[in-house]
């Protein structure tokens, strides 16, 4: 367990390293983020605390959810979520505690990052799962990007569960582990992580440290 950050997916760029190197990073700026609730084993059954991240007009906030603000004694968040932790790892955090990008990935190499991939609607199997398209002559009309045959025609005589076929491609939660962090600006709370991470421009994404070596 370790505890997870929320953040915003703000693009792409290029950073050069101190070797001369160029290479490619996704910005992303990851909390402030306020403690609001803890989950206790006593109370709840399991060890989390609950995180707020961006702040929210009161007036766009309803009555039940000031008052859980109100409790904490933080403003109103517009993205709450829970972040399960050990007892140990729970225990030095309060309500109202305010949590840096800074101090969280000052000292880490690498991490994991999760996301809504970007949502690409109702597609074919060529586009959602890379399949080959038949050939333009011999015979071929008009089934260029058709998956072909589905099923044998005798036992068992049905389409297999989890067949690859055409249907909704993209918007699912996706968890890319290991990606190295290039840079932190503690002033301004951004990551610079190599390469790319799931999610759309704006997106909100949640970053933890990462046990991969």
């Amino acid at each position: 367990m370790a505890l997870e950050l929320l953040g915003r997916k703000l693009g792409m760029t290029q950073i050069f390293l101190d070797n001369g190197d160029r290479v490619s990073v996704t910005v992303v700026e990851t909390g402030p983020c306020v403690v609001v609730d803890k989950k206790t084993p006593q109370r709840d059954g399991y060890s989390a605390v609950q995180l707020g991240f961006e702040d929210k007009k009161a007036k766009h906030t309803s009555k039940p959810m000031l008052g859980h603000f109100g409790k904490a004694g933080v403003t109103p968040k517009r993205v709450l979520f829970e972040v399960r932790l050990s007892r140990q790892e729970a225990e030095p955090l309060e309500v109202g505690q305010e949590i840096l990008c800074g101090e969280t990935f000052e000292s880490v190499e690498k991490v994991d990052v999760s996301g809504l991939t970007k949502g690409r609607g109702f597609t074919g199997v060529v586009r959602r799962w890379g399949f080959k398209e038949h050939g333009r002559s011999h015979g071929a009309h008009e089934s260029f990007r058709h998956g072909g045959a589905l099923s044998a025609g005798t036992y068992p005589g049905r389409i297999p569960r989890g067949k690859k076929m055409a249907g909704q491609y993209g918007h699912e939660r996706v968890t890319t582990l290991g990606l190295r962090v290039e840079r932190v600006d503690a002033e301004r709370n951004l990551l610079f992580i190599r390469g790319g991470i799931p999610g759309h421009r704006n997106g909100l994404v949640r970053v933890r440290p990462s046990n991969r070596s």
